[in-house]
């Protein structure tokens, strides 16, 4: 007896896109004294995310998907792929995902992400690779060095930042405060 074969995984699935953005908030540095403001609203182009972003008492703008609910299972993919348009920024992608430890993560204050650099063009759209090898553990912008594992089968949430710090807790050398205006295109799972 023979079986079809199995049909090959598709090798782009769209996570987020002008049609999933009219649900993505934004979350300031407001929320810990800070003093930026920024928004984030859908257009037919990708998600428009637009403020003022001010150094002092936070340094952080990002908007960011709501909770996937059930978590989204990009187990069968190597990472994610973003196109936006970042004025030569240096902007953070940060997921949220169970650790399938005991939820240990979800109880960290603050929330664990993992997170990667995403160095954007002047002018254009950057297109640029995450692979889920390449994120790196932090709780607000510190990173973690407790023993924990990406789960690319639980994915929980999608954050695009710019921050005064980079991916490892340092200075991000590129950080301008002041007006911002990016637009997000699109992730997919590659």
């Amino acid at each position: 007896m023979s079986f079809p074969p199995t049909p090959p995984p598709e090798s782009v699935q769209v996570v987020a896109s002008p049609e999933t953005f009219p649900d993505w908030t934004s979350l300031n540095d407001t929320i810990m004294g800070g003093r930026s403001r920024a928004g984030c609203h859908p257009t037919t182009a990708g998600l428009v995310f637009e403020g003022e972003v001010v150094a002092d008492g936070g340094g952080f703008v990002s908007c960011r998907s709501p909770n996937f609910r059930p978590p989204l299972n990009l187990s069968g993919y190597q990472g994610l792929r973003l196109q936006v348009d970042g004025g030569g920024r240096t902007l953070k992608l940060a997921v949220a995902c169970s650790d399938g430890v005991l939820g240990l993560t979800e109880l960290i204050p603050g929330g664990l992400r993992w997170v990667a650099p995403i160095h954007t063009q002047a002018e254009g759209t950057t297109v640029v690779d995450v692979r889920f090898a390449d994120l790196r553990p932090v709780v607000r912008a510190n990173p973690v060095t407790l023993p924990v594992r990406f789960n690319p089968a639980a994915v929980t949430r999608l954050q695009l930042l710019y921050s005064r710090f980079d991916e490892g807790g340092q200075a991000n050398a590129g950080f301008k405060p002041g007006s911002i205006r990016l637009v997000l295109r699109s992730i997919e799972a590659f």
